[in-house]
């Protein structure tokens, strides 16, 4: 009777122990997921992959600078593919965007994968990465600054609009959409663009490890493929995303197939998306027409 009630305590035990072990186990696997970190099976060594799409501003932006911050740190994701199709935008969050992929490359590898276009800001980010993949017919390059605004001058005149404005300093409503710009502006505009520019060559040039004439020579807007790009040194293999997660697991250590972990997105509907995207778009336009001049990195 000992020994049976014996039996009947050890397979109690090593059930409860089971039953808490699962309870655990799904907690944490839930708590992981939701942040979309780490997938079940990745423990191993994944490799992040985060998208930046569309035009590059703060809200499309700062999404890609917080998952690479978050995924430096993630000692179950050993290389991040930073997936790329985007004609630039804002030279602000391009800059953010480079300076993030350098954090991350302090701790594991980054590797930048080209889409359908990156180019301009969408290059600025891609030339900070340990390498760079494109498709051989990717559009890229488009390496320098613009900065443009418009004036309502004429149409103002025709319907009897004025403007008065009050200044502290003669450059203070430069880019006033109720006047044409004066010749002292454009020089002074120039001059912002240009030290826009100097400050976009010297990232291609530290990050590619290119001397500044090389880089001058490429850098007057031209736009290239994938495969020109390779040629010119802007580029290091050609391919697409695969190819861009297989190269970022070799750079790893990673010896098998490599599992992917892609950042969580919100279950919509397509009417919402359609919706967002189209009020996203008027909204953009309406703060490009109501601000003054910005300095882009931005093909168009």
């Amino acid at each position: 009777m000992a020994r049976r009630r014996d039996i009947i305590v050890a397979v109690i035990i090593a059930c409860s122990f089971l039953v808490v072990f699962g309870f655990v186990a799904m907690v944490f696997i839930g708590v992981a997921s939701s942040d979309g970190d780490i997938s079940f099976g990745s423990l191993g060594g994944s490799v992040g992959v985060i998208p930046m799409f569309g035009i590059m501003e703060e809200s499309s932006g700062r999404p890609v600078i917080e998952y690479l911050d978050r995924w430096r740190n993630n000692s179950s994701i050993k290389a991040i593919v930073v997936h790329v199709n985007s004609p630039g935008g804002g030279t602000a969050i391009s800059q953010e965007i480079h300076d993030a992929i350098l954090r991350a490359r302090e701790d594991k590898p980054v590797v930048v994968s080209m889409a359908e276009v990156a180019a301009s800001g969408g290059y600025y980010i891609a030339c900070a990465a340990d390498r760079i993949v494109a498709n051989p017919g990717t559009v890229t390059g488009s390496i320098g600054v613009i900065m443009s605004f418009h004036t309502y001058e004429e149409v103002l005149d025709k319907i009897g609009i004025g403007t008065e404005i009050i200044k502290s300093g003669k450059f203070k409503d430069v880019g006033n959409y109720s006047r044409q710009m004066t010749a002292q502006e454009g020089l002074m505009l120039r001059a912002v663009v240009m030290d826009g520019y100097e400050q976009f060559v010297a990232a291609i040039a530290e990050g590619r490890d290119m001397e500044l004439e090389e880089v001058y020579a490429l850098a007057d807007g031209s736009i290239f493929t994938g495969l020109q790009a390779q040629n010119l040194g802007l580029v290091d293999t050609l391919g697409g995303l695969n190819t861009a997660v297989n190269l970022a697991a070799t750079l790893a250590g990673i010896d098998e197939e490599p599992d992917i972990v892609r950042p969580k997105q919100p279950r919509r509907s397509y009417l919402v998306d359609m919706l967002t995207g189209l009020l996203g778009d008027l909204g953009s336009r309406i703060e490009g027409g109501s601000s003054g001049p910005r300095l882009m990195y931005l093909y168009q």
